[in-house]
């Protein structure tokens, strides 16, 4: 009786079809999107997932769908992307450049806009990695006189 009551409970995976579409990839940190971009109804799928489903912060929410706004498109195009790696904040970062990328590649007219608003550069910015005889990458130990 329990298993199929724990089978019901999980969120079931989508199989997409997205043939003719283009592909751009994105990174962030420690995070990579592979992310596809066809003509349709403006469904964003990630991982399997519907993007709201996925991302439960509204922050992470606004932040992946902000290349699709910028340039107008949002009912125009279905997005789907696999992530893997880093934290939630990383892979909407990398999914934002990937779609960009597939944006552009689709519709080159677009790349004034998101470029303007600096979404078709990857952010360099990764954690400093931690110093020997220092308690984090900068930190000191705590230095005692007596």
């Amino acid at each position: 009786m329990q298993t199929s009551d724990t089978s019901q409970n999980k969120i079931k995976k989508l199989k997409l079809d997205f043939k003719d579409s283009k592909y751009a990839t994105g990174r962030r940190k420690r995070s990579i999107a592979k992310v596809w971009i066809k003509k349709g109804s403006g469904s964003i799928y990630v991982n399997g997932l519907k993007m709201n489903e996925y991302f439960k912060r509204p922050v992470h929410q606004i932040i992946v769908t902000r290349p699709l706004e910028i340039s107008q498109v949002t009912s125009n195009y279905d997005v789907k992307c696999s992530v893997k790696g880093g934290g939630l904040s990383g892979q909407a970062g990398a999914i934002i450049l990937g779609i960009s990328k597939a944006l552009i590649a689709h519709d080159e007219n677009l790349k004034k806009g998101l470029k303007k608003d600096k979404l078709t550069t990857r952010d360099s910015r990764v954690v400093e990695r931690k110093k020997y005889g220092h308690r984090k990458a900068r930190r000191s130990f705590q230095f005692s006189k007596r």
